[in-house]
């Protein structure tokens, strides 16, 4: 069972006297509860499940990643959606992408993604190699197909010599399921750790103000746990969008249904993977229909929707001061030399709808 503050300080048995003057929690005992429900990012990448972090296989991932040609028009790459620079998403209601299209959801973050239950806001694909096979092939995004990606591929030495060096004991490196798998080993290194919170939890009481622990404590009690928690305070289960009042239409638009599509399960309409919270103060716009870009208003938004509680202004005040120790040490990527295009590499192609 959970530790709620609020208990502990009502029964008067924290370890330490609560602090009268801001109504917190002793560190030591603020920080044992967070402990319960969270964990620090590592501080180093960790490889996904049958994947491996070579330097080989994740330097092909990053030139893959930032490399427009894999698109069927040479305009878009997964950088394009997934800016590693403005934390892992495009600034965008949802994305554009081949023929000028409007995506149907907001572009979620890549950072730390490796350590979400699955993919995409309904959970569709089962880990980042699965991800990275959807955009190529989607109509809407990069319109590709897996036949022309590999002939793209194997028209440049450059690629081919990096598949070999990164899948060396392959009889044919350059594969459709390799080029997934070398994206997930670099998306895998792009992790944020060294956030205030994360500081934090590790010991140091002075990494958070007491506005920013009282934001952490109402997290906690006022519920926001149930669906935000674990490594990434979030990403690890599905719950309907509205569990007491399902916010309005410009939020929830009617027609995406979220996990159903996947599941076909009545219980799953309108069931989305409970958002990541780290770096949500870079993320904005908010939710899978990118309706909403304060944070201060999407905190109000949950808590009426999600717990049926109307938080003072301060409350929230807290709650988004909370949120924005989050913010973790962003990854540093130097953009990778990419692959020179020989004669017989397919030509980019006219942006015309499919």
């Amino acid at each position: 069972m959970k530790t709620s503050l609020l208990a502990i300080a009502a029964l008067g048995v924290l370890a330490q006297p609560v602090l009268a003057q801001t109504g917190l929690p002793a560190d030591a005992d603020l920080r044992q509860a967070a402990l319960e429900w969270f964990e620090p990012i590592p501080d180093t990448p960790q490889a996904p499940p049958n994947n491996v972090l070579t330097p080989e296989r994740v330097e092909l991932g990053a030139m893959l990643f930032f490399d427009p040609r894999m698109s069927v028009s040479g305009l878009f790459s997964c950088q394009t959606c997934h800016n590693v620079g403005l934390g892992g998403v495009d600034g965008l209601t949802t994305s554009i992408g081949h023929g000028w299209q409007q995506g149907p959801r907001n572009s979620p973050t890549m950072l730390n993604s490796v350590f979400n239950v699955a993919q995409f806001w309904d959970g569709r694909a089962p880990d980042l190699a699965a991800q990275a096979k959807g955009p190529l092939q989607a109509g809407v995004e990069m319109n590709n197909t897996p036949e022309n990606l590999i002939g793209t591929l194997n028209s440049m030495p450059g690629y081919v010599d990096a598949f070999k060096a990164a899948f060396p004991d392959e009889a044919t490196p350059v594969s459709f399921d390799n080029f997934a798998r070398a994206i997930e080993s670099f998306e895998a290194t792009l992790i944020t750790p060294d956030s205030a919170f994360d500081r934090y939890l590790k010991g140091d009481d002075a990494a958070m103000s007491d506005q920013e622990k009282r934001g952490l404590a109402a997290f906690m009690d006022t519920g926001c746990t149930t669906c935000h928690s674990g490594r990434n305070v979030g990403g690890q289960d599905y719950y309907p969008f509205g569990v007491v009042e399902r916010p309005g239409g410009s939020i929830l638009p009617e027609g995406d249904r979220g996990r159903f599509t996947v599941t076909q399960t009545a219980d799953d309409e309108y069931v989305f993977r409970a958002a990541p919270l780290r770096n949500v103060a870079l993320t904005a716009p908010y939710f899978h229909s990118g309706a909403v870009w304060d944070l201060h208003e999407a905190v109000s938004i949950m808590s009426s929707s999600q717990l049926g509680t109307e938080l003072a202004e301060p409350q929230v005040d807290e709650i988004v001061a909370f949120l924005g120790t989050l913010t973790g040490k962003q990854p540093q990527i130097v953009h990778p030399v990419l692959p020179v295009r020989q004669a017989d590499t397919p030509q980019p192609q006219p942006m015309l709808v499919r």
